[in-house]
C-alpha cells in the first residue's frame, strides 16, 4: 500500500519531495498496512488553502481510503513553504486507540465565581 500511495503522488503531483510512512506499527490492531503519513512537497499546491491541498489528495486516493487505508497523516506544502520549514516534518502523535492506552483522564477545570 505505501508504494501505491507513493507511486499516485509522482505520478498526478510530480511532486520536488514526497514521503510515505508506514505509521501502523505504533497503532494497535493487527492491521499493517493501515496507518500511513504522507508528506509531500509540490508546485500544485502554490494558491491552495490547507483544506482543498487535503481534498485533492483525498480525491487522489480515493480508492485506498475506501479499501485497507484507515488513516492517512497528511502535511503538504509548496516548495517555498517546505524551504522556510527547513524540510522539517511534525512527528505523528502517539496512538491513543486500539487498546493502546487508557482513555485520558477528564481535566481538572475550577471556576472562580465572582
Amino acid at each position: 500500500m505505501q508504494a501505491v500511495i507513493e507511486a499516485k503522488v509522482r505520478r498526478e503531483l510530480a511532486p520536488a519531495w514526497v514521503e510515505v510512512r508506514n505509521e501502523s506499527h505504533m497503532h494497535g490492531g493487527p492491521a499493517t498496512d493501515s496507518h500511513f503519513r504522507l508528506t509531500a512537497v509540490a508546485a500544485e499546491f502554490a494558491g491552495m488553502n490547507r483544506v482543498r491541498r487535503h481534498q485533492l489528495v483525498y480525491r487522489l486516493l480515493a480508492d485506498e481510503l475506501a479499501g485497507g487505508v484507515h488513516a492517512l497523516a497528511l502535511h503538504l506544502y509548496t516548495p517555498d513553504e517546505w524551504k522556510s520549514r527547513g524540510g522539517d516534518i511534525p512527528a505523528s502523535p502517539d496512538c491513543r486507540g486500539g487498546g493502546k492506552s487508557q482513555a485520558p483522564s477528564p481535566p481538572n477545570i475550577q471556576i472562580n465565581m465572582v
